[in-house]
């Protein structure tokens, strides 16, 4: 196997920066640089130097020996002072001795393919990464444990179970059978496709806790979404007038309420368009309602008309997670609120105060994570599962139909589905497509 390297902390200046070596000459190469006879899983403190003799930085430098290692191959690292240089010289001379530069999260499928980690734990790493609340953190440092890997070939062995009742009908038709087998079968199967149904159904309602949730502010224009946002900003991000359709286009940012970092979109006010601009603005108000997993509705304590009536509608028709917002109560409640049944109000002055929004968001947010489904990671792992229910629901319909041929066809096509979550019979393509993603070094 070749002996990759590759820089393994971020571009800037911090105290420390680590290359990482993994292959067969990772030891050969840093006994070249550091002069010293390294000891496993030993932190020696070295002087690193050049192939031309030059002192470089003195580092500590670790050896991990295959196969208990990241990779489950020989690995070096070098913890050497960060900064833009020092780490960039070492992975030169690490280089010209004979290592080729890693592929972007090769480090991580050497590890998947040495039978290191399985592919949820490859995804979450990847995630671990990218995670925008301490929700996400959680989550994925359980799947690295392996829960979603268990969880797996929990549902795998079910199936195969099924599949080989199933088998037992085809291959002792003839013979006296309990009259319950079919029976069985079809409890089992529908006890699997439950807990599939309510796995997926939870996986797509908390992608935000993993991606970050997205919230898009939407009402009609000068109802107050830019002062919403500039308030929970503390700064002047919109601008603000009392000129209708002053926000003419999405405004995005990033705020952090509770433990959840959260992206909140601001969307230009939805109605009819009176030029080219603002109706391009609200497509775009549209499309980040249907992109959003909460929305905030903002309207008017002073008038509620069609335009809101419509706006409504939207909030309504996206079956997303919504909280509506009462603004500008300090021009007294003139609206009936009963309009809004069905979902929670929160009355505020946005010029004024947002305490009671900003409670209400981190409740709401609060509450999703407080769910303890099984919950899938990635897009692929969602695709997956989708195909599983998809082919359980072609069986039961030969089940039904008493074709246990047709049935146990779909049942094996089931099994590979899931399986494919770990470790898919045919992974080379979706291997390079998965961990093309990850950063260079990891």
């Amino acid at each position: 196997m070749e002996t990759i390297a590759a820089i393994a902390t971020p571009n800037g200046v911090g105290a420390i920066s680590i290359v990482r070596i993994s292959g067969d000459n990772a030891l050969s190469i840093a006994k070249k640089l550091t002069k010293k006879d390294l000891k496993p899983r030993i932190a020696t403190l070295s002087k690193v130097y050049a192939l031309n003799e030059e002192l470089i930085d003195i580092a500590l430098v670790i050896y991990f020996k295959a196969p208990k290692s990241f990779t489950g191959e020989d690995v070096v690292e070098f913890q050497c002072h960060g900064g833009y240089i020092v780490s960039r010289l070492i992975l030169e001379e690490v280089l010209k001795c004979g290592a080729r530069l890693a592929n972007p999260g090769e480090f991580s499928k050497r590890a998947f393919l040495n039978g290191k980690i399985d592919a949820t734990q490859a995804e979450a790493i990847a995630k671990l990464i990218e995670t925008r609340s301490v929700e996400g953190a959680k989550l994925l440092s359980r799947q690295l444990e392996g829960e979603l890997k268990k969880f797996v070939e929990d549902i795998r062995d079910k199936l195969i179970e099924i599949m080989a009742y199933s088998e037992v009908f085809i291959d002792y038709a003839e013979e006296d059978l309990p009259e319950t087998l079919g029976d069985d079968i079809k409890e089992r199967l529908k006890k699997v496709k439950d807990v599939l149904k309510n796995t997926l159904e939870a996986s797509e309602r908390r992608q935000g806790a993993i991606n970050g949730y997205k919230v898009a502010i939407v009402g009609k224009p000068n109802v107050g979404k830019s002062s919403i946002l500039n308030a929970l900003l503390n700064k002047n991000r919109a601008i603000v007038s009392n000129i209708a359709g002053t926000t003419r286009d999405t405004i995005e940012e990033d705020i952090q309420i509770g433990t959840h970092l959260i992206r909140i979109v601001d969307t230009a006010g939805i109605r009819e368009a009176k030029d080219e601009i603002e109706k391009i603005g609200v497509e775009r108000s549209k499309k980040a309602i249907d992109e959003s997993d909460i929305i905030l509705g903002v309207f008017s304590a002073d008038n509620f008309d069609e335009e809101d009536r419509q706006i409504l509608d939207l909030i309504k028709n996206s079956n997303k997670q919504a909280l509506i917002i009462i603004n500008k109560i300090d021009l007294g409640i003139k609206i009936d609120l009963d309009i809004f049944k069905g979902f929670k109000i929160i009355k505020i002055s946005a010029k004024k105060d947002i305490n009671e929004l900003v409670k209400a968001i981190k409740e709401l947010l609060d509450a999703n994570a407080s769910e303890n489904e099984h919950i899938l990671t990635s897009i692929r792992q969602i695709e997956m599962i989708k195909k599983a229910l998809n082919s359980i629901n072609e069986a039961e319909e030969f089940l039904a139909t008493g074709e246990l041929e047709l049935f146990s066809y779909h049942i094996q096509d089931a099994i590979k589905a899931i399986s494919e979550i770990t470790r898919p019979f045919e992974y080379d393509e979706m291997l390079d497509k998965m961990f093309g993603s990850f950063c260079v070094g990891k």
